[in-house]
C-alpha cells in the first residue's frame, strides 16, 4: 500500500494521553477490524513507517512487536511485514470492540462474534451449491424454499407443528417486527418495561405508541399487563418470553397460558420474538412451551452471527401469505446469499450453539461470582441470555454509566430500554467477554460506583 493509503487508513490515531505506543497499535487493530486495512496487506518498513507518522523508529518497532505478539502482524525475515486477523479473534465468542482490544469495553450491544471457522465453512459450501440459485431471476418473495422447510422442521421437531409456508425470511428479527408492524399498523402496542430498545425505535417509526408492562428478573406483572394489553385493543403486543433481553427472565408454562388468554380476551395479536431462546444456559436445557396463536419472531443473530442477516415470522399460512403480498416484504427479505449460508449453518447448528453456550455459561457465573455480595447493587443470575440486569443502590445509572467510561468501559443504562424513559437505577453488563476481561469490567464498576 502507498503512505497515504496507510495514513488515511489509521485516521486520527493519536490520542490524548494514551501512550504512542499504545496509540499506534491500537489505531492498526481498528483499521483492520473496520476493513480500512485488508488483512494480507504490507505495511512499509519502520524507517519509512516512521517518517510517514512522524515518530520514532523505536516507537514503530515498539507498537509492531506488540501487534506481532498479538498474532495481527507477521513479519518474516527479509521481507515486508503483513497485516492478518489473529486465529484468537476468529474464533472468540465475543466482538473485539468488547474485550478492550480497541480503544474501549463497548458493551452497549450484548451481542456474540461470529463462529469464523463454521461461517467460513458453511459459506464456502454455499458457494459450491449456488449454481442452481444463480440461474433463477434472484427475487426473494417469501424465502428460499430449502431456508423455509429446514425452519418449519425445527418447529415442528419443539412441538409446534409448522409447514414450510408458515415461514416468511426476512433480513433480520428487526426486519421482521417492522414487516409486521407495516401489515397490522397499530396505534397502540403493549410492550415489556425493559424491552429491547430497537424494538422500541421500530414500534415508534411505525407510528405505534407503547404502553409498558413490568418485567423483572423474577418474571412478569401479569396485572401490568392485562392493562397493557386493553390498552392494546385490536393491535399488537410484542413480548420476550424466553431469557427476556434486557433481565434475562424466563416465562413459566402458566403464565404462558395467562398472557394467550388475556391476548385473546383483547383482541392483540402477540408478537413474539424468540431470538434469545436458543441461549438456554441451565444444565439440562428444557424449552418452554410457546404461547398459542401468537406469531413467532425468530433470528440467527445470537445463535450465530448479527452479520448474518437472517430472520423470520413463523404465523399462519394466511397470514404468511398476506405478509409476502406486503409491498415492504422484498425490501426487508435476505439476500439469496445469505439464505444460502443460513441453511448450511442451521442445518446442524448444535456444534456451534453446544460451545456458545458453554463458554456463555463460564462467563455468566464469573461475573456473578465478581459481583456477588456487594451492596452497591443487586441482580439475579439469569437462566439463560447475554446480560446480567443489575440494580443499583443509591445511585443513577446515567451516573455510573458516565464514569465507567472514563475507565474505558461502555454500557446501557436502563433508561434506554424503557418506554417511559424510567428505571433510572438500573443497567445492563453483558457477559459475553471473556473472564480475564470480565475482571476488568468488574474493577471498573466498582470504581463507577464509589460514592
Amino acid at each position: 500500500m502507498s503512505d497515504d493509503q496507510l495514513v488515511r487508513a489509521l485516521g486520527e490515531w493519536r490520542r490524548p494521553a494514551v501512550p504512542l505506543i499504545d496509540a499506534l497499535a491500537g489505531a492498526v487493530r481498528d483499521a483492520v477490524l473496520d476493513g480500512r486495512l485488508r488483512t494480507g496487506s504490507a505495511l512499509p518498513a519502520e524507517r519509512r513507517l516512521a517518517s510517514v507518522l512522524g515518530i520514532s523508529r523505536g516507537t514503530v518497532t515498539a507498537a509492531l512487536d506488540r501487534l506481532r505478539d498479538g498474532g495481527w502482524v507477521h513479519t518474516r525475515h527479509g521481507s515486508a511485514s503483513t497485516v492478518r486477523l489473529p486465529a484468537a479473534a476468529a474464533e472468540r465468542i465475543a466482538p473485539i470492540s468488547a474485550t478492550g482490544e480497541t480503544s474501549s469495553l463497548d458493551l452497549r450491544r450484548a451481542v456474540p462474534a461470529a463462529p469464523q471457522a463454521a461461517y467460513l465453512a458453511a459459506t464456502r459450501r454455499a458457494v459450491d451449491r449456488l449454481a442452481p440459485l444463480l440461474a433463477q431471476d434472484g427475487e426473494p418473495g417469501p424465502g428460499l424454499p430449502e431456508l423455509r422447510a429446514l425452519i418449519a422442521e425445527r418447529y415442528t421437531r419443539e412441538g409446534l407443528p409448522t409447514r414450510p409456508e408458515q415461514i416468511l425470511i426476512t433480513s433480520g428479527a428487526r426486519a421482521a417486527l417492522a414487516l409486521l408492524c407495516a401489515q397490522l399498523r397499530p396505534r397502540v402496542a403493549a410492550v415489556e418495561t425493559p424491552t429491547f430498545f430497537d424494538a422500541l425505535h421500530v414500534l415508534r417509526g411505525a407510528g405505534a405508541r407503547p404502553v409498558g408492562c413490568r418485567v423483572t428478573t423474577e418474571g412478569w406483572d401479569l396485572d401490568q399487563l392485562d392493562d397493557a394489553l386493553r390498552a392494546a385493543h385490536g393491535g399488537l403486543g410484542y413480548l420476550v418470553p424466553d431469557f427476556h433481553n434486557p433481565t434475562g427472565a424466563l416465562m413459566t408454562a402458566a403464565t404462558r397460558r395467562t398472557v394467550a388468554e388475556l391476548a385473546a380476551r383483547h383482541g392483540v395479536t402477540l408478537v413474539v420474538d424468540e431470538t434469545m431462546r436458543d441461549l438456554d444456559l441451565r444444565d439440562a436445557p428444557r424449552p418452554q412451551p410457546r404461547i398459542r396463536r401468537a406469531v413467532l419472531i425468530g433470528s440467527a443473530s445470537k445463535a450465530v452471527w448479527g452479520g448474518l442477516r437472517i430472520g423470520w415470522i413463523r404465523g399462519t399460512a394466511r397470514f404468511i401469505g398476506e405478509l409476502a403480498g406486503n409491498p415492504l416484504c422484498g425490501p426487508l427479505s435476505a439476500a439469496p446469499m445469505q439464505q444460502m449460508v443460513a441453511v448450511e449453518l442451521l442445518g446442524d447448528p448444535d456444534t456451534v450453539l453446544m460451545r456458545r453456550r458453554a463458554e456463555l455459561r463460564r462467563q455468566r457465573d464469573h461475573l456473578s461470582g465478581l459481583l456477588a455480595g456487594d451492596d452497591r447493587w443487586r441482580f439475579t443470575v439469569p437462566p439463560g441470555g447475554l446480560a446480567l440486569w443489575l440494580r443499583l443502590a443509591g445511585i443513577r445509572a446515567d451516573a455510573v454509566v458516565e464514569r465507567a467510561r472514563a475507565h474505558r468501559l461502555d454500557l446501557t443504562p436502563g433508561p434506554r430500554f424503557a418506554a417511559d424513559a424510567t428505571l433510572t437505577q438500573h443497567v445492563r453488563v453483558p457477559f459475553t467477554p471473556p473472564p480475564a476481561v470480565l475482571d476488568d469490567i468488574a474493577a471498573a464498576l466498582d470504581h463507577a460506583c464509589q460514592g
